[in-house]
Protein backbone atom coordinates (compact mmCIF):
# COMPACT_ATOMS: atom_id res chain seq x y z
CA UNK A 1 0.00 0.00 0.00
CA UNK A 2 1.22 3.24 -1.08
CA UNK A 3 2.10 5.96 1.97
CA UNK A 4 -0.01 9.10 2.57
CA UNK A 5 1.87 11.54 0.34
CA UNK A 6 1.59 8.90 -2.97
CA UNK A 7 -1.16 8.32 -2.97
CA UNK A 8 -3.82 9.44 -6.11
CA UNK A 9 -6.81 9.97 -3.52
CA UNK A 10 -7.65 11.25 -0.81
CA UNK A 11 -10.70 10.06 1.54
CA UNK A 12 -13.27 12.29 2.78
CA UNK A 13 -11.39 12.30 6.17
CA UNK A 14 -8.29 13.52 4.82
CA UNK A 15 -10.00 16.26 2.87
CA UNK A 16 -12.25 17.42 5.58
CA UNK A 17 -9.28 17.69 8.27
CA UNK A 18 -7.77 19.83 5.51
CA UNK A 19 -10.62 22.16 5.44
CA UNK A 20 -11.23 21.87 8.80
CA UNK A 21 -14.97 21.70 8.28
CA UNK A 22 -17.64 19.44 9.69
CA UNK A 23 -18.80 16.29 8.46
CA UNK A 24 -22.33 17.48 7.39
CA UNK A 25 -20.56 20.11 4.96
CA UNK A 26 -18.55 17.91 3.86
CA UNK A 27 -20.85 15.67 2.57
CA UNK A 28 -23.19 18.57 1.24
CA UNK A 29 -19.95 19.58 -1.44
CA UNK A 30 -19.21 16.19 -2.39
CA UNK A 31 -23.25 15.59 -2.96
CA UNK A 32 -23.43 19.08 -5.14
CA UNK A 33 -20.62 18.85 -6.82
CA UNK A 34 -18.19 22.22 -4.93
CA UNK A 35 -15.92 19.82 -4.25
CA UNK A 36 -14.39 17.12 -6.68
CA UNK A 37 -15.18 13.38 -6.38
CA UNK A 38 -15.77 9.97 -7.21
CA UNK A 39 -18.62 8.42 -6.40
CA UNK A 40 -17.63 4.82 -6.47
CA UNK A 41 -20.58 3.46 -3.98
CA UNK A 42 -23.73 4.82 -2.53
CA UNK A 43 -22.07 5.29 0.30
CA UNK A 44 -18.18 5.75 -0.77
CA UNK A 45 -16.55 8.67 -1.82
CA UNK A 46 -13.08 9.14 -3.45
CA UNK A 47 -11.31 12.49 -3.99
CA UNK A 48 -8.81 13.11 -6.52
CA UNK A 49 -6.02 14.20 -5.10
CA UNK A 50 -4.59 16.18 -7.84
CA UNK A 51 -8.01 17.64 -8.73
CA UNK A 52 -8.64 18.52 -5.14
CA UNK A 53 -5.33 20.53 -4.99
CA UNK A 54 -6.13 22.24 -8.82
CA UNK A 55 -9.18 23.16 -7.16
CA UNK A 56 -7.77 24.69 -3.38
CA UNK A 57 -5.40 26.55 -5.47
CA UNK A 58 -8.42 28.11 -8.15
CA UNK A 59 -9.96 29.37 -4.78
CA UNK A 60 -12.44 26.32 -3.91
CA UNK A 61 -14.74 27.69 -6.54
CA UNK A 62 -17.65 25.47 -7.47
CA UNK A 63 -16.10 22.61 -9.96
CA UNK A 64 -18.58 21.98 -11.90
CA UNK A 65 -18.66 25.56 -13.33
CA UNK A 66 -15.26 25.42 -13.87
CA UNK A 67 -15.68 22.84 -16.72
Amino acid sequence: MQNNDESLVLSPEEVRQRLKISRGVLYTCLKNGTIPCIRVSPRKYLIPKARFLRWLEEGGNNFHQQE
